[in-house]
């Protein structure tokens, strides 16, 4: 058997954080001696603790690890867990820096293209027929309104990402085909649905963007950038491209100030 320094030294863990485990519950020495109080370990115990390390490295808390070294629970329902809190951090800093990246370069924003990839996140949506462009604001209230009554506990993503997608292939005018979709947290109760509000995982994706500064009106001038980019590089586009409302005439008053990302998913 080994005593506690060298085991120390064979496992590069400190003495200090082996009486830890020990304490926790995670590594018990294999022999202590009740007059000296020196601990001993076996050789296999390294195999033991390189286990800890291991799930420590990849983000597990004590309590956790207790559950999978001590109680015997399941490593891989812990690490679906795990998973999902990781995508939806990874999810919430690429919004920021996105954000950032905006404030940083906002004299030259307009014109920048960039790629970014949006992780994996559940999303309410709703379908719809509009007259005319200036309906959309209040298709998205009503959607979020309606499936709030389906789902009164409903949680939405925070930072907020949502998105409307214009279905019909081609700009059109009038009676226009648009699908409006919110990211929302997912909980262990089911979804409420019906016959408009639905829901759906909407899987990673790479977009190519571009955030467009002003009226709406112009618009079209942001997607000819993007979409000539696309052809210059021949990329594959796999879905309709995305409209991100991150202000507008919600929470800016000049309309010089509202602000779009387009997004674009691609192969």
């Amino acid at each position: 058997m080994l005593k506690i320094g060298d085991f120390s030294k064979m496992s590069k863990v400190t003495i200090k954080a082996l009486r830890y485990y020990e304490k926790e519950g995670l590594l018990i020495p294999k022999y202590v001696d009740k007059f000296t109080g020196y601990r001993y370990y076996e050789s296999k115990q390294l195999l033991e603790l390189s286990r800890i390390i291991y799930l420590k490295q990849i983000g597990l808390s004590i309590e956790e690890m207790k559950k999978v070294i001590i109680k015997n629970e399941s490593l891989n329902d812990l690490l679906e867990t795990k998973k999902k809190e990781l995508e939806k951090t990874v999810f919430e800093y690429n919004i920021k820096l996105s954000k950032i990246n905006y404030l940083l370069k906002e004299s030259t924003m307009r014109e920048e293209i960039f790629e970014k990839v949006v992780p994996n996140c559940y999303v309410y949506y709703k379908e719809g027929l509009l007259e005319d462009y200036s309906e959309v604001p209040e298709f998205i209230f009503n959607s979020g309104k309606e499936c709030l009554e389906l789902n009164p506990k409903i949680k939405c993503v925070e930072p907020d990402y949502c998105y409307v997608n214009y279905l019909d292939g081609e700009y059109k005018e009038k009676n226009i085909r648009v699908r409006y979709s919110q990211a929302v947290i997912k909980e262990d109760n089911p979804f409420i649905e019906n016959e408009n509000i639905k829901f759906m995982l909407v899987k990673e994706s790479k977009c190519i963007c571009i955030y467009h500064k002003g009226v709406y009106d112009t618009l079209g001038e942001s997607y000819a950038k993007i979409m000539k980019y696309i052809e210059d590089n021949k990329l594959e586009i796999l879905d309709f491209p995305r409209e991100c409302y991150i202000d507008g005439i919600w929470n800016k008053e000049n309309v010089e100030d509202w602000l779009t990302e387009i997004q674009v998913p691609i192969k």
